[in-house]
């Protein structure tokens, strides 16, 4: 362990002091660096390796390079708290399996993840991002145990669904994704096995370069989550995930990543097998919106949802629009049986995009059932198809610096719900989308995180 005498006068709390600990989390006066404006930086680092339960008290820290939390350890983060990333070495905090973050924050005091650079300088990528990994079951072998994405080089899974990696709530990510190697980019939260007994509510990621949000496997639920101008996909289901989350909304930006960016992209595993348990998100309440203007916006702009490789699904009393290629797509002849047979359900959803409202993507689920096939089973189950995003009446979707998702008065969204048949984790509300008549994104999300002043 390496405290100064600085970090324990200003009340940085360790539930077990060692000198063999690798904790490191330097708050001291001398490690002071400056930004391009030339105020002084935080001066409280945080880097290496922390085996030992740690508190840092409300106040701001930089993160230098991929930090780890392992042992069985728990780091708590106070309400109010700004970590940015060291800018040289670009910072990632990666909590292993049987260890915790606690970060829970207020609706008046969120705690952020940010860029380490000035107002007006920040970008995609300029960090990492947050990494839980837990012991939850996925469909992957265990023997070698599955190691998650982005070149940390650690492992996740196991056999208990509820087990707990602790708490964000009221937490914003912004500007993450460094690609640690090529093709492996982190995501703002990437949560890999993690189990039920982890609380993820009130989550915003914005300007994520890869996705917002990634499950692999797991059975985490969640509620309250906002993705904002990612580059990749806004939620991400892989690996036999099998939780539940109500209240999500994704808006997109312009810009979008070489790969097809998503609101929703969904595999069984890479390559389609039947392993399981099959991926399988129970979702409700979610408001995906594409680019507004398909003017200038990068061509790979996608889908509202993408259903392939044999997964599996539900999704009820949710909004799709504006987005470019497609909106309800299942894309093979598993993923196509499944919803055929009702092992998958789109029920009760408003779709509103460009082109192609339902979509049979290729020869292989066009083997199961057509475009025309998908709309017809859709609208039986109560969803509703409309020629325009502007139909769908919410507020003001698309505004980048100060969006309102709440529907007008006379909007579909605020009828044609059902919460038949689901479970009692969701809330049943009158309003199909992630908002009704009250804005729980007011207070602690922000939209203007690139001019924001930390």
């Amino acid at each position: 362990m390496k405290f100064r005498n600085a970090l324990l006068a200003i009340g940085l709390v360790a539930t077990t002091v060692s000198v063999t600990s690798c904790v490191k989390v330097d708050i001291s006066d001398d490690i002071v660096g400056s930004d391009t404006t030339g105020t002084s930086a935080p001066s409280n680092i945080i880097e290496g390796t922390i085996d030992k339960s740690v508190t840092l008290p409300k106040g701001k820290y930089t993160l230098k390079g991929y930090v780890y939390v392992n042992n069985n350890a728990t780091l708590t983060i106070e309400a109010g708290s700004v970590i940015m990333s060291d800018v040289t070495e670009k910072g990632a905090l990666i909590v292993e399996r049987g260890s915790k973050l606690i970060a829970d924050g207020r609706v008046d005091q969120p705690i952020v993840f940010t860029s380490g650079k000035a107002s007006g300088q920040r970008n995609a990528g300029d960090w990492g991002g947050i990494i839980l990994l837990g012991k939850a079951p996925t469909n992957r072998p265990t023997n070698p145990q599955p190691v998650i994405e982005g070149g940390v080089n650690r492992t996740y899974g196991g056999t208990e669904p509820n087990d707990n990696s602790g708490i964000l709530r009221y937490v914003r990510i912004e500007f993450s994704g460094v690609a640690a190697e090529p093709n492996s980019e982190i995501n703002g939260l990437t949560l890999g096995g993690v189990g039920a007994g982890t609380i993820i509510e009130n989550v915003q990621v914005s300007y994520g370069a890869d996705d917002g949000f990634e499950f692999f496997g797991g059975t985490v639920n969640a509620k309250n989550l906002i993705s904002f101008a990612t580059y990749d996909d806004d939620f991400d289901f892989d690996f036999g995930y099998v939780g539940k989350i109500q209240y999500a909304v994704s808006l997109r930006d312009k810009p979008a990543d070489t790969d097809q960016a998503n609101g929703i992209e969904c595999d069984n595993d890479g390559s389609g097998t039947s392993a399981t348990p099959y991926t399988k998100p129970q979702l409700s309440n979610f408001t995906l919106i594409g680019p507004y203007d398909t003017t200038g916006s990068t061509t790979t702009h996608g889908f509202s949802n993408r259903w392939r490789r044999a997964t599996r699904f539900v999704l009820r009393n949710s909004i799709l629009m504006g987005h470019r290629k497609a909106g309800f797509s299942l894309e093979d002849a598993p993923t196509a049986t499944a919803y055929m047979n009702n092992e998958s359900e789109f029920k009760n959803n408003i779709v509103a995009v460009y082109t192609k409202p339902y979509f049979a993507a290729n020869a292989s689920s066009l083997s199961i059932i057509n475009d025309a096939q998908i709309r017809s089973k859709a609208e039986a189950d109560g969803s509703v198809t409309l020629a325009s995003r502007d139909d769908v009446q919410l507020t003001d979707p698309f505004n980048l610096k100060n969006p309102n998702f709440l529907p007008k008065v006379g909007s579909p969204a605020l009828t044609g719900v059902s919460f038949v048949g689901m479970d009692a984790f969701f809330t049943p509300t009158t309003f199909r989308g992630a908002f009704g008549t009250t804005n729980w994104a007011q207070g602690w999300t922000s939209f203007s995180p690139k001019t924001n002043s930390y």
